[in-house]
């Protein structure tokens, strides 16, 4: 069976946990600019640079990870948020973009098989790919608005190098998230599309869209259905809400994705909101509660956490919805879908 197959399989008989952040686990370590720079002799200061670390101190990451694993997660992401060559050249770390996706893979990889086998339930490992710091659809130039920074094959040929490493180190679906731009995750699914071409096998993509206002939509404009039309021609296995404002905010918008979307659901919010320093009060049993409504109203498939969330949120997660239903996914009558920054459905 695929993973693909096996995915879908696990989300049929129960709700299934993806794990939570990795930025603020890393910043409670203290570590420094030893050791995010190793031995690699690169010549910009390391220091924040997460992805690097699955060279500098893969123990690091080994550790986060098998503490989501611990915690109860099925599926886990890897460290590569920004492993690409855009935003590691913030850090001169360009040509180490291949081997930061591979070892981060390998990671996730042996960490999940080593968990699938002491209890027989199968663990996913979810490649996953950020937004960059470019947009597609908007120009930086306040006064020139037809500019942009980089175009779409350019991005599109970011997003595959990154892509292909991941596959190569284990992963078993490339997790297009926080989507602000979805001309941007379009740039992501053209890019799997081609490495499908290349493989000559099934690469399974996983999309989450971030909204960054309360009415609904990204920074490019679209609606949650408008964006689900809009990507849903890549046959995502999950389609779902990642980041955003926290659970409560995301709410209506969960219930809204999860009527129209014929595929899996992941919903993975923040811990709520930062407080005026940056940091994330919530507590895990009040974002667990949260979640838990998604699940009890047959909502979502599989639920995690964004940023500010912890092992400990990711648990109780898992405790709020063990013995729930798991969503259903609905099917629909033939009908165009077209998407503006609005849907417009035709029926048939």
């Amino acid at each position: 069976m695929s993973a693909r197959e096996q995915l879908q399989a696990a989300a049929a008989e129960r709700v299934l946990i993806f794990d939570g952040a990795f930025g603020t686990q890393i910043q409670e370590r203290k570590l420094t600019e030893e050791d995010y720079a190793g031995d690699l002799g690169l010549k910009a200061d390391q220091k924040g640079n997460n992805d690097i670390l699955a060279l500098t101190r893969p123990d690091v990451i080994r550790d986060i990870t098998r503490a989501y694993l611990n915690a109860g997660s099925d599926i886990v992401a890897t460290n590569t948020f920004s492993a690409n060559r855009i935003s590691q050249a913030d850090y001169a770390a360009e040509d180490r973009v291949a081997a930061i996706n591979i070892e981060s893979g390998k990671i996730a990889r042996a960490l999940a098989d080593e968990f699938a086998a002491k209890d027989g339930k199968p663990r996913f490992v979810a490649g996953a790919i950020g937004p960059t710091n470019k947009t597609l659809s908007l120009s930086p130039d306040v006064e020139d608005p037809g500019f942009r920074e980089i175009d779409f094959d350019e991005l599109t040929a970011v997003y595959k190098d990154q892509a292909a490493a991941l596959i190569e180190g284990g992963c078993d679906f490339i997790l297009i998230e926080t989507v602000f731009d979805t001309l941007n995750a379009k740039a992501g699914i053209m890019a799997v599309k081609q490495l499908e071409a290349e493989l000559g096998r099934d690469v399974p993509v996983m999309i989450s869209m971030t909204l960054t206002d309360l009415s609904g939509r990204n920074l490019s404009g679209h609606t949650v259905e408008a964006f689900w039309y809009a990507v849903r021609h890549a046959n995502p296995v999950t389609i779902g809400l990642n980041c955003s404002f926290g659970a409560d905010q995301l709410r209506p918008h969960i219930q809204s994705l999860s009527g129209i979307a014929d595929t899996l659901l992941m919903a993975y919010p923040n811990a709520g909101l930062p407080n005026e320093l940056g940091e994330y009060d919530e507590m895990p049993e009040t974002t667990a509660a949260l979640v838990k409504l998604w699940a009890e109203n047959g909502q979502a498939n599989i639920l995690g956490g964004c940023c500010g969330s912890s092992p400990a949120h990711i648990k109780a997660i898992a405790d709020a919805v063990e013995g729930l239903l798991p969503r259903v996914v609905p099917g629909h009558d033939p009908a165009m879908r077209l998407a503006g920054l609005e849907p417009f459905v035709v029926a048939a």
